[in-house]
């Protein structure tokens, strides 16, 4: 019996090296393309993807995340916006005035409405400035303002959108 144990050494660089090396760039670069944006907000692209939670944006830097596990319901007015409902210990109630936020946008069937926050697929809404609303001309959907209320009775809630929309009370 022999003594050289040659025979039984693997190479150093293994073939899957390179490969490995490579995964944590393309994997990055595969979650980027599953999201999209327009100037107003950011969605997920594949119909059966699910955000975890939406953010909204204020033009002073701040922002609020609402878990998609909250949002009760929602209703949109083509004239004042979308109210979205989440409850947990309190009653939160998000109105998003805009215009055109039933369009969809980038040729990808989303929108805010009916393909987005009922499918869960909006990541973030923002406000936006005067110039980005110059930016999208006619036909696309506009943020100018998002307003957030809470809530710890349901007669606060009714007095809160009697005054900003009144429209919405039931």
């Amino acid at each position: 019996m022999s003594d050289d144990i040659e025979v039984l050494d693997f190479p150093r660089s293994s073939h899957l090296a390179g490969i490995a090396a490579r995964l944590p760039k393309e994997r990055e670069g595969a979650e980027r393309s599953e999201e999209e944006s327009c100037l107003g907000f950011g969605y997920l692209r594949g119909l059966r993807e699910r955000a975890i939670a939406v953010e909204f944006r204020f033009r002073d830097g701040n922002s609020d995340w609402f878990s998609y596990s909250h949002l009760t319901g929602f209703r949109f007015n083509p004239s004042v916006g979308i109210l979205l409902k989440f409850t947990g210990d309190l009653v939160s109630l998000v109105l998003i005035r805009g215009s055109n936020l039933d369009a969809l946008v980038n040729q990808s069937m989303v929108n805010l409405t009916d393909r987005g926050f009922q499918r869960h697929r909006i990541l973030w809404v923002r406000e936006m400035d005067e110039d980005e609303l110059r930016k999208v001309g006619q036909g696309g959907p506009t943020i100018d303002r998002i307003e957030v209320a809470e809530f710890e009775s349901h007669r606060e809630m009714n007095d809160w959108l009697r005054k900003v929309a009144p429209v919405f009370v039931r």
